[in-house]
């Protein structure tokens, strides 16, 4: 069962306060001309971003734990984190939470991570790897770094999903200077970290883009899927630009490294239960 903070992990108060006021003060917006902008006056998201912190392994409070390879030691430990979940837990049904554990449990074989599935929206925002937006007068592509993922946000002519995917069907509209986009049409097969954290496809994200100044964005993911949980949910974080000479995503196509984890039982010799 995963690791939560609890008693033994305390941070003082007065570092606390700080870092809520930090928090805060790094919501507010930036002045308005600071801001780029396309010719129809919409923010301009174009450029590499990435998300800084521990969410990728574990989106709710967690303490530091033992990684899945125990031989790797300190090197595949997983750090602490103080989550990202709007109130701290994840209100699961009951046997959804089972199914969460059961995932933790055995995550060392079930993360679709580690078969280089995609990740699926929101977890490809906040994985250890850059992202690029594209934008346009009309739609807008994002193209992240792990595994070739790709998605268009469609600006105008919005349908539903013609079939479910792995990073679903997304439509986006403007609120002032905030990017708003509706996800649906997810396979299910996802999960929202390396802990186990699920929907199913039935799930619902809205996510919110709000800059924040030229090189910072607020991000925010509304959950819902009534299968898995008692109610919607929210998830808040900071994206950063990449702003180093030459910033741009690189080739992670991770195919080979899961053939061995995805195939070695279908090699001929393989040894079978029935053996």
């Amino acid at each position: 069962m995963p690791r939560f903070l609890g008693p033994s992990v305390r941070v003082p108060l007065a570092w606390l306060g700080a870092l809520l006021a930090a928090g805060t003060a790094a919501q507010t917006p930036a002045p308005l001309e600071e801001l780029p902008r396309m010719p129809s006056g919409v923010p301009d998201l174009t450029g590499v971003w990435q998300a800084l912190g521990e969410a990728h392994w574990n989106i709710e409070p967690h303490a530091a734990m033992h990684g899945t390879v125990a031989s790797l030691g300190a090197q595949n430990a997983v750090p602490p984190g103080l989550g990202v979940v709007e109130g701290g837990a994840i209100p699961y049904r009951p046997e959804a939470k089972a199914q969460r554990d059961a995932n933790f449990a055995n995550r060392g074989t079930l993360d679709p991570e580690i078969k280089c599935y995609r990740p699926g929206v929101p977890r490809a925002t906040y994985m250890p790897y850059p992202f690029q937006i594209i934008q346009t007068e009309g739609d807008i592509l994002i193209a992240y770094e792990y595994a070739g993922a790709s998605r268009t946000i469609y600006m105008s002519n919005h349908v539903e999903a013609p079939v479910d995917s792995w990073m679903g069907w997304s439509n986006g509209r403007w609120e002032g200077d905030t990017l708003v986009v509706e996800v649906t049409g997810q396979n299910g097969q996802t999960w929202l970290d390396r802990a186990g954290n699920f929907g199913s496809a039935n799930m619902r994200v809205v996510e919110r883009y709000t800059p924040l100044g030229p090189n910072h964005l607020h991000y925010e993911a509304l959950i819902e899927d009534p299968t898995v949980y008692t109610r919607p949910w929210k998830i808040s974080l900071p994206l950063y630009r990449r702003i180093e000479p030459g910033a741009r995503i690189l080739e992670f196509k991770c195919p080979e490294f899961a053939e061995a984890l995805l195939y070695d039982h279908l090699r001929k010799g393989a040894s079978t239960e029935t053996d």
